[in-house]
């Protein structure tokens, strides 16, 4: 722009000097005033040539400098019939070409990611440079049990009041853990980060392993079930039936009271022994539930009014709250009334005397709440709650959280059970 002006500066110079000079040598026209005349016209001339040839050509190759500084890649330049030129135009049309194409690429491949990214079962949590909370997919939020983006975008993520989130916070950089929760929901979980502009981004990702883990445990203890189920079984069999043959035997012999009672004792032990063995079959043998439409507060209440004289023999108040709207769930009645006779029933157990018991009931969304004044469950504890045959009790035999998980689970459920600040031990059942 600069060299421009400067070429009309001169151009006006020069028909100022032509103008002043014919004015000064109009009377008298002698060989001085044609001769000058003729250098100016020809510097005229030759500057009108100067500019089509010079000028011009970076002109426009100004024009396109502009053109990239606003990365608009879809315009070209115009061949000016100069060769140099040209060929300066040529390659930035090139150039200009190859940048369009490339920008389309990048913008088709960012288009891809997203898409993938927010389609993927893999939870995607990006991070700011400081640790707050810049992007995250669909199942990132399912994960971190949050229903809209809003709600954790900006924030750091011990300040989400998830679990996931407090374990994900304890995980180191660069490093891949296996989390296990109070929900008997396991989790991959990857602190990772990639590189842009320069500058390290964090990022987490987040995959579920719960069913393939479940399938595993499952698949392993139900081999195991039957194998012993089987074993202990027949060899009960045997030994009941030859004790109760000769028990009849030394029926009609005397002095063999003492003994008798011995044998009896054994009986009674190997009945005992075949119906531990059976409860774990039972695990195994879950049937698919027969759902249909059911008043979650009825069920609630009448669940209550079994578990009342239970819990009176051990000074438990149990605490109805159910909400108004009384909400409709899909459930098999015998089965979902045994889970909550089994967590009414672990929840008594945990308190042991004298305590407290709140059952309730709530809509948006459809839950149910028993929460227990008990002992609570450590940190420890909470990751080992839904694995099999773990039991916290002296003769527990660790199945009975296992039923519940298998019985919810095939109803659709989500579940968590924890301790929280206010010492409650809540059992959260979600529809």
């Amino acid at each position: 722009m600069k060299l421009k002006f400067l070429f009309f500066f001169l151009a006006l110079l020069l028909t100022a000097v032509w103008t002043i000079l014919l004015v000064l040598t109009l009377k008298e026209r002698g060989a001085l005033f044609y001769i000058g005349e003729g250098v100016i016209t020809f510097s005229l001339v030759f500057l009108v040539y100067f500019y089509r040839k010079v000028v011009k050509p970076l002109d426009i190759i100004g024009n396109g400098m502009e053109l990239l500084r606003e990365q608009d890649f879809s315009s070209r330049l115009t061949p000016v019939g100069q060769k140099e030129a040209d060929r300066i135009v040529l390659v930035f049309n090139r150039m200009m070409e190859q940048l369009k194409d490339e920008r389309l690429r990048l913008r088709e491949q960012n288009h891809f990611l997203d898409l993938l990214v927010s389609a993927s079962p893999m939870g995607v949590v990006i991070l700011t440079l400081d640790g707050h909370i810049s992007m995250l997919n669909a199942a990132a939020l399912r994960f971190l049990d949050y229903s809209s983006a809003e709600e954790v975008r900006g924030r750091l993520l011990c300040e989400l009041a998830s679990p996931l989130a407090e374990e994900i916070e304890r995980i180191p950089k660069d490093t891949t853990e296996t989390i296990r929760l109070s929900d008997s929901m396991i989790y991959r979980c990857s602190r990772l980060s990639f590189v842009d502009r320069g500058f390290s981004h964090p990022f987490i990702l987040v995959e579920s392993l719960t069913s393939e883990v479940v399938k595993a445990e499952k698949k392993a203890y139900e081999k195991v079930i039957r194998m012993i189920a089987h074993e202990v079984n027949n060899t009960t069999a045997g030994i009941t039936s030859t004790l109760d043959t000769v028990d009849g035997a030394l029926e009609c012999m005397e002095d063999t009271e003492d003994l008798r009672e011995v044998m009896k004792v054994c009986i009674e032990r190997c009945y005992s022994m075949s119906r531990f063995i059976t409860n774990f079959a039972n695990v195994v043998k879950i049937p698919e539930p027969q759902l249909q439409s059911v008043d979650l507060n009825d069920r609630v209440a009448a669940c209550k009014t079994f578990m009342e004289t239970v819990c009176r023999n051990r000074k438990i108040t149990l605490h109805l709250d159910l909400c108004k709207e009384n909400p409709e769930v899909m459930m098999d009645t015998s089965l979902f009334e045994q889970v909550l006779v089994n967590i009414i029933k672990n929840a008594a157990e945990s308190i042991g005397e004298t305590g407290d018991i709140f059952i309730r009931t709530s809509v948006s969304p459809t839950m149910l709440e028993i929460a227990d004044t008990g002992a609570g469950i450590s940190k420890e504890v909470e990751t080992k709650l839904f694995s099999p045959f773990f039991s916290t009790k002296p003769n527990g035999q660790g199945i009975g959280l296992i039923f519940i998980r298998e019985v919810l689970i095939k109803h659709g459920c989500t579940f968590s059970l924890r301790t929280y600040p206010d010492k409650l031990t809540r059992f959260r059942i979600r529809f």
